[in-house]
């Protein structure tokens, strides 16, 4: 399993290198996937951003995750298949994610307009609570409970209403996690029974049941999401989701090539 191989290796360098490269050559912003609404959105995101990482953790969570589930997979595959299966499962992710996105906005922007159109102190401090938790002055919002008419907290409290849907408005995603998910469910489908020996756990676990449980998480996540949880869990799930569409087809069209 821990014998690379030739196409992990070069997705391997590939990533290594433009992290490197990420900020010193070019604007790694530019190149984030962003919401179809954005104006900083270009449709090459939807690739480019797979090849991106926000940091060195960042990066290495999810290469580790490739060196040590994907060569397996390569050599039941073949390279070319295996770049196949990364590639679409990446954009699978990013599909499911900017549909989630795009509601999650849609939310944003009613939730922005109605606190606009009636602010008050309980209502600036909900809008904060639930789309800048941990980031915005609570002081402020005691100030502006104790002097709910002063016009000039009014102003206050809409300009960084109009600050925090901006800024989450355009907030980009990047990262491999959406095609590493699509490796783990892989993985799991095709060698289900294959123990797995993980520093969190005492005992070894069978792969199905390891998969089973990332995905459960990452459900959980997703419709439960933590204040201040920048991870984009429906990517992660988006990833696993195209990931067992594609794993399904090719095992359905290789066996009536075999029959």
């Amino acid at each position: 399993m821990f014998n690379i191989t030739p196409m992990v290796r070069n997705l391997l360098i590939i990533n290594v290198v433009v992290f490197m490269l990420q900020d010193r050559l070019f604007n790694s912003a530019d190149f984030a996937l962003y919401h179809f609404g954005s104006q900083n959105f270009m449709p090459v995101q939807l690739l480019t951003h797979m090849f991106l990482h926000g940091d060195w953790s960042h990066l290495f969570s999810n290469m580790f995750s490739l060196f040590i589930f994907g060569p397996l997979l390569e050599r039941f595959w073949g390279g070319q298949r295996f770049l196949a299966f990364y590639l679409i499962t990446g954009l699978g992710a990013s599909v499911l994610y900017s549909g989630v996105r795009a509601y999650e906005i849609h939310q944003l922007r009613a939730d922005t307009t109605q606190y606009i159109e009636a602010p008050t102190p309980m209502g600036y401090y909900n809008y904060m609570e639930e789309h800048y938790a941990g980031r915005f002055d609570k002081n402020f919002a005691v100030e502006f409970q104790r002097n709910p008419d002063n016009e000039a907290y009014v102003s206050e409290s809409k300009d960084a209403v109009r600050y925090v849907f901006n800024q989450v408005f355009n907030s980009p995603m990047l990262g491999a996690s959406g095609a590493v998910f699509g490796i783990l469910m892989a993985f799991g489908l095709l060698f289900p029974n294959l123990e797995l020996f993980l520093l969190f756990l005492p005992i070894p676990i069978k792969a199905k049941y390891f998969v089973l449980m990332y995905g459960a998480y990452e459900l959980y996540a997703g419709f439960n999401r933590v204040p201040g949880d920048n991870v984009a869990h429906f990517a992660h799930l988006g990833g696993m989701l195209f990931a067992y569409i594609l794993v399904k087809m090719w095992q359905s069209n290789d066996y009536q090539d075999h029959y």
